[in-house]
């Protein structure tokens, strides 16, 4: 028995038969025009012809669960509509609304029909969509993209994290349908489990330029920025570097300069900003790029709860349904290394706690990611809203820092701290840090005396940007008649590596 009925054989109609051509068997038409009624018969649909459309719904024998009115006649569509809905009482009613619809006749629709459906502003969105400022930020990077004839580098920020490597591999796709020969390139290490994980199941071809010769860059003739917007800036690439193309979700201090600029602070990831191109192209996304934009925004939106939009929770409904489910569940349940687990263990034993803020030195590490992940361990502490976990790794100090309602921005705390020695910045929950140690990596190799005076430098500065942006993270370290709260005012900035 047919489950739907599509009443009329216009342009909507056609669709509406087109998109339902895998089961064809459980549609049936009814139309006033033969000679398209025996086109749909011979790609095999069922058809009843009627002169009189309203009379042909009676003699129908049909129980369709859904029922389609799709004439191009506004004043058609309503007495179809008014006669289905006394016919087919049980049934869902869709009803095309028909192209200079009064607005007498939406009216009648709208009382008897599920569903009104307005031909005319669909085609309005889509121009605008179509010419309006974000179609016309999508001519502009399609522009871009084919312009450059050659090879195109993607470039990660540092040690990159799910949503870098996803918005490259997407940004790198429609590089390629573009025309261009494109490497997707990173500096550092993926180290952390779960993201060699993403990278190894979902099979990404990445470079990482630390490997490559002195003149790598030299075979390039475009470079593109993701998730980070500025050469030399949380990246090795010369600072003055010709950049052809930034996207990124971060919003800069400093201007950014690109033959194209897409940065969009109001959204949670990158990956939110490629799911929006590939729609406005019109361009299926592919499963493994799909699954990686997927759990690129769920990492740097931690599962929709910071600083997440609606534009992020569209874009993961969009993907859900072309993502491999099962290859997530296996990405998001890596083993834990050994190291991490050392890492998370020395974090907790050499913590210190200032007030609500916790800051543990863990020495010399091997694996960086796994201070972020100590970092979100020590959060979980009672009474504490901010951590800091940092160690030393060839020649750097690296830092991850988490709060959790702290009445801070992190991430400007971080800058305020380290930004004149190292790189550093990130979200106002989730920052991070890196600091060459210069000539403190020339102290004898007692481990001791390096890392009492990293931690002081460390230490000291962090308490000194937090105590000047918060009065309530140190409340309980200073005295209420030394600093007194004046409340506190929400700060946004530049962001650094999220999962540093």
């Amino acid at each position: 028995m047919p489950s739907r009925l599509v009443v009329g054989a216009g342009s909507t109609a056609r669709s509406i038969l087109d998109a339902a051509s895998d089961d064809r068997d459980e549609v049936h038409v009814l139309t006033d025009d033969e000679h398209r009624a025996e086109t749909l018969r011979e790609s095999g649909v069922t058809v009843t012809v009627a002169t009189d459309l309203d009379r042909g719904l009676a003699d129908l024998d049909v129980s369709p669960d859904t029922v389609v009115v799709a004439t191009d006649d506004a004043g058609a569509n309503v007495s179809i509509a008014e006669a289905a809905t006394d016919q087919f009482p049980g049934s869902f009613l869709l009803c095309l609304s028909g192209y200079g619809a009064s607005e007498a006749q939406r009216a009648r629709l709208s009382s008897v029909a599920d569903s009104v459906v307005d031909p005319e502003a669909v085609v309005t969105d889509h121009l605008t969509a179509t010419v309006g400022e974000a179609g016309a930020r999508t001519r502009k990077l399609q522009s871009v993209l084919r312009d450059i004839d050659g090879h195109l580098a993607v470039v990660m920020h540092d040690n990159p994290d799910p949503d870098a490597i996803a918005s490259a591999v997407a940004l790198g796709d429609l590089a390629e349908r573009a025309g261009c020969t494109v490497s997707l390139c990173y500096h550092g290490d993926i180290s952390h489990q779960e993201n060699r994980a993403f990278v190894n199941l979902l099979e990404f071809d990445l470079v990482n330029l630390d490997t490559e010769p002195d003149d790598a860059l030299e075979a390039y003739d475009g470079f593109a920025l993701v998730d980070h917007s500025r050469p030399g800036v949380n990246d090795q690439l010369p600072e003055d570097l010709p950049i052809d193309i930034v996207i990124d979700h971060h919003p800069p201090r400093l201007p950014v300069e690109a033959r194209y600029v897409d940065l969009r602070s109001g959204v949670g990831a990158t990956s939110t900003l490629l799911v929006d191109y590939f729609q406005r192209l019109d361009i299926e996304i592919p499963e493994p790029i799909a699954t990686g934009l997927l759990f690129g925004i769920r990492v740097d939106t931690r599962e929709f709860r910071r600083e997440v939009s609606v534009d992020d929770f569209q874009a993961a409904a969009a993907l859900v349904s072309r993502a491999d489910m099962e290859a997530l569940q296996r990405i998001e349940d890596p083993s834990v290394s050994g190291e991490t687990l050392a890492i998370i263990g020395r974090a907790i034993a050499n913590r210190e706690e200032e007030g609500s803020v916790l800051l543990s030195c863990v020495g010399q590490v091997a694996d960086r990611d796994a201070l972020a992940q100590a970092a979100d361990q020590l959060l979980d502490l009672e009474g504490i809203h901010a951590t800091m976990v940092y160690g030393v790794r060839d020649g750097t100090i690296y830092a991850s820092a988490r709060a959790r309602g702290a009445g801070i921005d992190l991430g400007e705390a971080v800058r305020d701290a380290f930004g004149q020695i190292g790189s550093a910045g990130g979200h106002a929950d989730m920052a991070g840090a890196q600091i060459t140690l210069g000539v403190l990596d020339s102290v004898d190799d007692r481990e001791e005396s390096l890392h009492s005076i990293v931690s002081s430098v460390v230490n000291d500065r962090f308490l000194d940007a937090v105590q000047s942006r918060s009065h309530r993270l140190l409340g309980r370290m200073y005295g209420s008649d030394d600093y007194i709260s004046d409340g506190y005012t929400e700060l946004t900035g530049p962001q650094f590596d999220d999962t540093a």
